[in-house]
């Protein structure tokens, strides 16, 4: 595609050196992807800074260079004239504007669905997804568990572990539309939102799960974290909020303009949605919701109370897109979630395997209550610190299970380029007797599943939590291949079911 920059006025360019035009085939942010007619961003990580491989991706094929640095590239311009240097103020925001233009606005082509919140941002991504697909309106969805259109999944080598760059971002959009997709719903995390990787979309729906400490490895402070998570709600036409939500939920019903639907399964007398009488059981929950004035008895195969307030945010999500409730009726029990969150793998001697990745203190402890309605002899829970998220929420996690298992296995999610032990025994000194026999610890996530498979015996449970992130392990910048499933299938086939 030949662009000529004089023409891009919203990508804010303060100078340009070299070819007012270039012809560009591939947009790219790492410099060892660059391919012939790259243009290339040069964005700063945690780990690097991306003018420190302009020349490498220039080497590469890059025509193009946008970077915020005016001596470098001042310098640059004279070795490499056949290449166009861009001057901007923020790459990340360049990048985000250049994209969407790049790939023709794919975003405006799709009803786009943003979920926010500490917790509950992948479930209810799936839930959103599933229930539009069910309503005659095809949805993909971007998040945790990869890129899925509304028929399968996509293959991806994702830029983050949550929310893509804008480049990718653009890019997954387009590819949606051109697979017939008509809506997509997306995790935005609180980072995201910070580093701009969904400026320039108007979010047709914002939906908040709730809100609670994470993330302060990046943030540093709670109220930067908040700030960070309303900014989504800034950049949404409707909003679906929970109302029993302490921590902004509160804040975003009385700040926020435009359409807007609350949810509560806490009887909340304010609210739009409400789920009374919650009946959860191993095959779903059943509960009544109240809507308008009048109560629908609903069955959805979904376990936990907390899913239902899930629930309840992708009914009001496809409610702002127009459909009836008596339509969102019809298919809620066919609603499907996603791989990793209460997934109940069956095991001979009556044993069972659930697969939850709850990686916060407030998950992990609506977690094991909803565990702990199962009949079970003994419960055996592995909880891990994530080398990748905040140090100081590694001890909470042990203080929150203490007590609450019979037997409890510590390890390591995604050390990053921590060292193993140190971040067990970071987890370790939020028990009050870590010294008890049944705490047992690991250094690598597979040690811990093994470990908590050995321990377990007829009729007991094992939950295995925290952070596995898209079939891998983050190990020094590498993802290193994982499957929790793979390791219990090589202990235990599966059991008809």
């Amino acid at each position: 595609m030949m662009i000529s920059f004089n023409n891009l006025g919203q990508i804010n360019i303060k100078r340009i050196y070299g070819p007012q035009k270039q012809e560009v085939g591939k947009l790219s942010f790492h410099s060892k992807r660059v391919e012939a007619d790259s243009a290339y961003f040069s964005i700063r990580g945690v780990n690097f800074n991306g003018d420190d491989y302009i020349e490498e991706a220039i080497l590469s094929g890059a025509n193009t260079v946008f970077s915020s640095d005016r001596d470098l590239i001042e310098k640059l311009s004279t070795v490499y004239p056949h290449c166009t240097f861009l001057l901007v103020g923020n790459v990340r925001e360049s990048m985000a504007a250049f994209a969407k233009l790049y790939f023709d606005k794919p975003d405006e082509k799709l009803k786009t669905i943003g979920v926010t919140g500490t917790n509950g941002k992948t479930t209810v991504t799936a839930y959103v997804r599933s229930l539009l697909s069910l309503l005659g309106m095809p949805t993909g969805s971007i998040g945790t568990t990869g890129i899925w259109s509304s028929e399968r999944k996509l293959d991806y080598k994702k830029s983050t572990p949550t929310t893509p760059e804008a480049l990718d971002l653009h890019q997954i959009f387009s590819d949606l539309v051109n697979l017939d997709d008509e809506a997509v719903a997306m995790e935005v995390s609180s980072i995201a939102l910070d580093q701009h990787r969904v400026d320039g979309i108007l979010f047709d729906v914002g939906i908040h799960t709730n809100f609670s400490e994470e993330h302060l490895e990046y943030h540093k402070t709670i109220d930067h974290y908040k700030e960070c998570k309303l900014r989504l709600f800034q950049q949404s036409d409707k909003k679906v909020v929970n109302l029993d939500d302490a921590g902004i939920g509160a804040d975003l019903k009385a700040k926020c303009k435009g359409s807007m639907l609350t949810y509560s399964i806490e009887s909340h007398p304010e609210a739009d949605l409400r789920a009374e009488n919650i009946e959860v059981m191993e095959e779903g929950s059943i509960f009544d919701l109240w809507y308008k004035g009048s109560a629908y008895p609903i069955y959805v195969p979904v376990y936990g109370t907390y899913n239902v307030a899930n629930v309840l945010s992708a009914v009001g999500a496809a409610l702002h897109l127009g459909f009836s409730m008596q339509d969102i009726l019809c298919v809620l029990p066919s609603l499907q979630g996603p791989v990793g969150r209460f997934q109940v793998m069956k095991l001979p001697q009556n044993q069972k395997v659930i697969l939850d990745y709850a990686h916060t203190p407030v998950a992990l402890n609506r977690l094991v209550e909803e565990v702990k309605k199962l009949k079970y002899r003994r419960l055996i829970v592995m909880i891990a610190g994530i080398g990748i998220r905040d140090f100081n929420k590694m001890p909470k996690m042990a203080a929150e299970i203490e007590g609450k298992a019979d037997e409890v296995v510590v390890t390591v999610d995604h050390p990053g380029y921590h060292d193993p032990k140190v971040i067990v025994e970071q987890v370790m000194t939020g028990f009050k007797n870590p010294d008890k026999g049944n705490i047992h610890t690991t250094l690598t996530r597979k040690e811990g599943v093994e470990r908590a498979l050995n321990i377990g015996g007829p009729d007991d449970i094992i939950l295995l939590t925290s952070g596995c992130i898209n079939n891998a392990q983050i190990i020094r910048g590498e993802e290193v291949p994982h499957s929790d499933e793979a390791i219990i299938e090589r202990f235990y086939p599966p059991v008809a079911q």
